[in-house]
């Protein structure tokens, strides 16, 4: 096996492949990961070369991807078998403090974020597991308690710290086996987050799945208050799985020297993922201070127009004091002959008013006599319309009496007996027929006396009403 070449000054295009994959992740793609019983082994692969290559070659990414899903499953695998027998032996529940449950996070963490679509920010670039975690309550019902537990921490501001949160509730529930097959199944939604050969879309997701059914034997319980998910570094810790050279009976010179090789490169790539991270923050950083010396500028410009602003105010209230006092003096001087003018405008308005008064006054008694002569118009109306009535009865009366006697004259001139009893009948039957006639003048006499009544009423408010509309 070839000795890894340190990094040059210069980077070429094989180096500054292999440090932008060291800033997102550890498992990188030269190592091949694989299990030897319950260790971990990291062996060199030969078609990537660290040294500086004038034509370089392009690997397929493809490949690429293949190899970091099967690095991922197999760290998944030990990690996991690691932490079941660990648990069992401490035989008591486990906390946040527990060293290889911590490394499972961190291994569960890489496996989430392999091959996330980056979404950009202010910042830069930002891959965050949480999207598809929060698609788990759409498909669970259950897990939606997790999810409105995970919002509610107050202390959680980043992306990043509710999906670390998110993995130790559901951790704790014992349902994260159930709620990432759930999510795995469902590889049109997780498109939308992940490249198409990532591990959560390959068969590797479905295989880590499947194991973490084994984790429903351990009892955790975790403090999420307290805790600063925000701001921890995920990196895993290769020396909890690597082989120990000297613990190897029967072992040859070459294969101790291999495995110190192997654990020295790990130790290179892991001094080589800080080094891009301390980079990275470092540029944060002067970003951050670049923003901030704006700001102090700007903070100097308006602290200059406020003090600006002061003194063109300070000049305004002169002015405002001086236009006052001006004014004050006018105003003396013109109140002598404002006086005058002022009681004749008082005394006009008070005539004025007692006239409205007056006329107000006049205008109210108007009115009430109207309504009095209505009333009695009414009144008279209702008399003539009950006299017409009796007046029409009476004529009906008069025309059947005088039906009644034509009938009895031609009674009488056909039979001959009765004809004094009829005439003295016919004598009455007049006289009565007389005095209806002289009722009839009576009544007509009356009506004309009442309509002569109404017109006079109707002359009178006719009078009235100008004078009230004037």
């Amino acid at each position: 096996m070839s000795a890894l070449t340190p990094p040059t000054d210069m980077p070429t295009p094989t180096t500054d492949k292999i440090t932008q994959a060291a800033m997102e992740t550890i498992y990188l793609c030269k190592f091949r990961v694989s299990m030897d019983g319950e260790w971990l082994c990291l062996r060199e692969l030969d078609d990537i070369s660290l040294t500086p290559d004038p034509e370089p070659t392009h690997e397929d990414p493809n490949y690429l991807m293949a190899n970091e899903r099967m690095n991922l499953m197999n760290m998944a695998k030990l990690s996991i078998k690691g932490l079941i027998e660990s648990a069992l032996n401490l035989g008591r529940t486990l906390d946040s403090d527990y060293a290889p449950l911590q490394q499972f996070f961190v291994v569960m963490e890489h496996c989430l974020k392999h091959g996330l679509k980056a979404k950009k920010t202010f910042l830069g670039q930002n891959k965050s597991f949480w999207g598809p975690l929060e698609l788990v309550e759409k498909l669970v019902p259950e897990a939606g308690e997790i999810t409105a537990s995970v919002k509610d921490l107050p202390g959680l501001k980043t992306p990043v710290g509710r999906g670390r949160a998110w993995l130790r509730l559901a951790l704790m529930q014992k349902k994260l086996s159930e709620y990432m097959k759930a999510l795995i199944n469902k590889k049109e939604l997780l498109s939308e987050f992940y490249e198409p050969n990532a591990l959560m879309m390959e068969e590797e997701g479905a295989i880590i799945a499947g194991l973490l059914v084994g984790l429903n034997v351990i009892d955790a319980n975790f403090c999420m208050k307290g805790e600063d998910l925000d701001s921890q570094v995920g990196v895993i810790d290769f020396s909890m799985y690597l082989k120990d050279g000297n613990s190897t009976k029967g072992s040859e010179g070459d294969g101790q020297i291999t495995a110190i090789l192997d654990q020295k490169n790990y130790v290179e790539e892991l001094n080589r993922h800080l080094n891009a991270t301390v980079n990275n923050l470092q540029a944060k950083v002067d970003a951050l201070e670049k923003s901030n010396t704006k700001l102090t500028e700007e903070l100097a410009v308006a602290n200059n127009r406020i003090i600006t602003l002061q003194e063109e105010m300070e000049r305004v209230k002169e002015e405002s004091s001086y236009i006052l006092e001006s004014n004050r003096k006018v105003t003396k001087q013109d109140r002598t002959s404002d006086g005058q003018a002022l009681s004749e405008a008082r005394k006009h308005l008070k005539e004025e008013t007692q006239l409205r008064l007056d006329v107000e006054k006049e205008l109210e008694m108007q009115i009430s006599m109207r309504q009095e002569m209505e009333l009695a118009m009414k009144m008279l109306e209702k008399d003539v319309c009950e006299k017409q009535d009796a007046l029409v009865s009476l004529r009906q009366q008069l025309d059947d009496l005088r039906a009644l006697k034509h009938e009895l004259s031609f009674k009488l001139q056909s039979s001959d007996l009765g004809v004094k009893q009829k005439s003295e009948l016919n004598s009455r039957l007049e006289e009565k027929t007389n005095q209806m006639a002289a009722t009839i003048k009576q009544l007509e006499q009356s009506e004309k006396d009442l309509v002569k009544q109404a017109k006079t009423l109707n002359c009178a408010a006719s009078k009235l009403i100008p004078k009230h509309h004037h």
